[in-house]
């Protein structure tokens, strides 16, 4: 697979709208890539939406959002208008990219060994190097925190520790408890101390 600080291959894949897409035609933007095993499941349609729902924040952050998968150019449309999504959706039925990436290989499913696509993520920044690299992505959360990597630079931060996988929720989590935990403690001045 491809890891942080290699050179993120370029590809030429077909979009959802008909176009050929590369990495070239997103110059001075960081690009986050992710691959997702198929269209219309439950973990890559809760992906899909959620990338889908922090396009604009991606977009202020200077980056843009592709998601790559082997469904057919018109497998991405019927996907993309049946939940409405805002992601850019390319094809890559031959493997191309996959392989480039190194996403493509055994895996464990229900318990089974088989092929498929191993869901990743790469944000690559705009001097085209990978930053930041996620693989057997758990979905949950996921965007959250790769929009987190992109807003403090792409993600030149360690790589999280297991179970830290979603520090934007952790975050957003903290202020609440210790606020509920401050008029317990000292009513007058948790305020005076938030103003």
């Amino acid at each position: 697979m491809v890891n942080a600080g290699d050179r993120a291959p370029d590809f030429s894949l077909e979009s959802d709208s008909g176009k050929t897409v590369g990495l070239a035609d997103f110059p001075g933007k960081t690009v986050v890539l992710y691959f997702y095993p198929k269209d219309d499941t439950p973990g890559c349609t809760r992906e899909a939406q959620a990338f889908s729902a922090a396009l604009r924040a991606f977009a202020e952050a200077g980056a843009v959002v592709l998601g790559v998968s082997r469904d057919s150019v018109e497998r991405h449309r019927k996907f993309r208008d049946k939940y409405d999504l805002g992601v850019t959706l390319l094809s890559d039925p031959d493997l191309a990219a996959h392989n480039a990436y190194g996403v493509y290989g055994e895996k464990s499913m229900y318990g089974k060994k088989v092929m498929g696509t191993i869901r990743s993520t790469f944000i690559i920044g705009p001097d085209r190097a990978v930053k930041h690299a996620f693989s057997a992505v758990k979905v949950d959360g996921h965007a959250d925190e790769v929009l987190a990597l992109v807003r403090g630079g792409g993600g030149r931060e360690a790589p999280p520790a297991p179970g830290a996988r979603a520090p934007a929720k952790s975050a957003a989590k903290a202020p609440a408890k210790s606020a509920a935990k401050a008029p317990a403690k000292s009513a007058a001045k948790a305020p005076a101390k938030t103003r």
